[in-house]
């Protein structure tokens, strides 16, 4: 039998660091039970030392996840690892990731210490993080741009010292495949005890090269891929999950491993992710986007039509597509509703919730006539976005017409009271966005504007999503509604709420003092 390919995923810790796609504790508690029937072998759950909402969010995810490892990040530092330790107390399966920068550029310059002192702390990192699991990863951050020599020394004695899985970083996306290959070939070579250790890799996709260089590793000896689902991360992203499990399982005739991962199960996150993160799928995203399984000239039709295999490599089904998506309507009662919902892996917790989820969906089903699922992923996704907010929209009223001004008057209640303001602007969308700035005077800047239709028709769903800025912090806000001018105010005090939520939240590539 062939050996196992191990997948980490980090989108819940290193997919969290894209601008503005921070999640909350049940959002994260959310997304690890669906990386958990997808059968994911890792689960990063986050920095637990960053603050007490990742300690927060961390820990739930332990006190949940039973069949994946739940893992947590820590600097090579004694507070960052007992964080990590405590955050993890209540996994049934824990890890520790624990990591120091190691390249030159790294070492003088952010870390200010000598090789022999980065060697120093990362052993004590490693014994440090032994006393609370068995499981510890090590990474020297960075590995891109580092001495191979000094990389051989460092493993080493990580090695020696307790780590069981060896990750090698392309921090920055700076690698290319061929040589990034051989590099983990050499690695395993070089270092004496190598076979006492896992050798992971973790690529970012600055050069568009994350799967490429992930992939190349494991034909080279690596045998755990860092990922996360649509390549959610910060910058260009990581190397995406979907892509990489699905090349392994296609190409078996080059990769001499196999995963365990329920591909069924890719489709369904995939939708979580971007609905909980407000980054969209792009349709000619492999795998995941719309259009992944879409097939328009006419010479790929009829060889389809004749023959799968002549123009498609994997099964739309094998990932989780259904050609049967639109099951609801108006008509439909609470148990198919229900029914459905747990066919999408959407329960709920009480019949309160339950039933406020079908109200929802009844006042969508006036609205629309077919209501298909991603509909219905949606209209979650909204109720949770709407239960959490502090400041929500009332009521919306714009005037626009041929050769006038266009004129919103906007209602939010904030906690228990309304308040309500008139602008104009350039538009509806504009002169919303300006009446509920009278309101709240957040200040913020508009730095993106994005609007997407859910599904098909022209009573469709949009789904819309703002992205604001103010003093350096950056937030993403998501609406949906068959009105785009709501889904637009919905999308913008969405984003309002995060902006007003404290923070202290630090990127875990902070250096603190050691």
């Amino acid at each position: 039998m062939s050996e196992k390919l191990i997948i980490f995923d980090t989108t819940l810790r290193d997919g969290e660091q894209s601008p503005g796609a921070s999640m909350t504790r049940d959002e994260k508690v959310r997304i690890a039970k669906a990386l958990e029937r997808l059968r994911v072998d890792v689960i990063e759950a986050g920095f637990p030392a960053a603050s007490p909402g990742d300690f927060e969010g961390v820990q739930a995810v332990a006190r949940t996840i039973r069949d994946s490892v739940v893992c947590g990040l820590a600097r090579a530092l004694d507070r960052d690892i007992d964080q990590a330790g405590l955050a993890l107390k209540e996994a049934r399966q824990s890890r520790i990731h624990t990591f120091i920068a190691t390249s030159p550029i790294h070492m003088q310059l952010k870390l200010r210490m000598s090789p022999e002192e980065v060697i120093s702390h990362a052993v004590k990192a490693v014994k440090r993080a032994r006393q609370y699991t068995d499981n510890v990863e090590f990474s020297p951050e960075d590995a891109g741009r580092s001495e191979e020599d000094f990389l051989c020394r460092i493993l080493e004695a990580v090695i020696a010292a307790g780590a069981t899985t060896l990750n090698i970083p392309d921090t920055v996306g700076y690698s290319l495949p061929e040589p990034f290959g051989q590099t983990i070939r050499r690695l395993r070579e070089r270092i004496p005890n190598a076979d006492k250790a896992i050798f992971s890799v973790h690529c970012h996709n600055d050069l568009g090269l994350a799967v490429a260089n992930s992939l190349s590793a494991v034909i080279n000896g690596a045998r755990q891929v860092e990922c996360t689902i649509n390549g959610l991360g910060e910058r260009a992203g990581n190397a995406a999950l979907e892509e990489v499990v699905m090349a392994v399982m296609t190409r078996q005739d080059v990769f001499p491993c196999h995963t365990e991962i329920d591909t069924r199960e890719i489709v369904a996150c995939s939708k979580l992710v971007s609905n909980i993160t407000g980054f969209p799928v792009q349709p000619n995203k492999a795998i995941v986007g719309a259009n992944a399984f879409a097939h328009e000239s006419g010479i790929h039709q009829d060889g389809v039509l004749k023959h799968r295999e002549t123009y498609e490599i994997m099964r739309a089904e094998d990932v989780g597509w259904s050609a049967n998506r639109m099951v609801l309507g108006k008509h439909s009662g609470r148990n198919a509703f229900k029914t459905r919902m747990h066919e999408l892996r959407i329960d709920f917790t009480s019949e309160a919730e339950l039933n406020d989820a079908f109200a929802r969906f009844k006042a969508l089903a006036d609205k629309k006539h077919e209501i298909f699922d991603e509909d219905l992923q949606a209209l979650i996704s909204d109720a949770a976005a709407f239960e959490e907010e502090g400041t929500r929209l009332v009521s919306l009223k714009v005037c626009s017409e041929t050769g006038e001004v266009p004129l919103a008057r906007v209602t939010v209640r904030i906690d228990q009271e309304e308040m309500s303001a008139s602008a104009s602007g350039g538009g509806a969308v504009d002169a919303s966005f300006k009446a509920i700035e009278v309101i709240l005077k957040t200040d913020a800047q508009l730095l993106l504007y994005s609007v997407s239709n859910i599904t098909t028709g022209t009573d469709a769903q949009g789904e819309v999503t703002v992205r604001l800025e103010k003093g350096g912090r950056i937030v993403n806000g998501q609406g949906a509604d068959t009105d785009i001018v709501i889904a637009s105010a919905k999308a913008y005090l969405n984003a309002v709420n995060k902006l007003l939520l404290p923070t202290t939240r630090m990127h875990p590539q902070v250096t603190g003092e050691v």
